[in-house]
Order: C-alpha cells, then structure tokens, then sequence
C-alpha cells in the first residue's frame, strides 16, 4: 500500500544537511549527546522517544524509535505502557484546556 510517507525516506534522514553542513553537524552532535546514556539510559531514553513520536504522530520517529527500543532490551509490552503514558499526558493536556473555554464561555454569558 502507497502512503504519504515512505518509510525508505528514514534512511536519508543523514542527508538533510546537504545543503546546511554546518547546522546539520550541529544538529547531529546534539542528538547523539542527547540519545547517550547519561542520569536515563539509552533504553530508557528510547522509550522516552517511541512516546514522544506517538504524541507528536512521527511516522519516521515511530519506526526508528520502536527499533531503537527493541535493539536496546525494550519488549512490546514496555513499549505499550510508554504509549499509553504519552496518551494520558495528550488526553490529559486536551481536557485541561475546557478549562480555558468554560472561562470564555462564562465570559460571554455575563
């Protein structure tokens, strides 16, 4: 099945900086001392980031990071709950913002 994305595009993500070297390099330096074990460990951080990439509906960063998680130790089942932490958080930060509405509803019916 043909989709928007293609997923052979996620193996040309180093070539983003071909006409930007000099950002590129930048980007890629901070991303690999992000995704370096440090006070969380790689296998957490990939988690983090399997999570992240279901919130923000990263196709690429979805197939990356599910990888990522399952060459770092993950299992399916950790990498389930991760996706339902982020889920509660974007559901969770969705309802909040009633709040906002029932101020400008409240607002309005003055």
């Amino acid at each position: 099945m043909e989709t928007y994305y293609d997923p052979q595009d996620l193996d040309k993500f180093e070539t983003i900086g071909r006409e930007a070297p000099g950002l590129a390099k930048k980007f890629f330096d901070y991303y690999g001392a992000v995704f370096a074990a440090g006070e969380l460990s790689e296998r957490e951080k990939a988690l983090i980031a399997l999570a992240v990439a279901h919130t923000i509906q990263c196709p690429y960063c979805i197939d990356a990071y599910t990888r990522a998680c399952l060459e770092k130790g993950s299992n399916p089942a950790e990498m389930t709950e991760a996706l339902h932490v982020a889920t509660a958080i974007r559901g969770g930060a969705s309802l909040v913002h009633g709040v906002q509405m029932r101020n400008i509803a409240d607002k309005l019916s003055m």
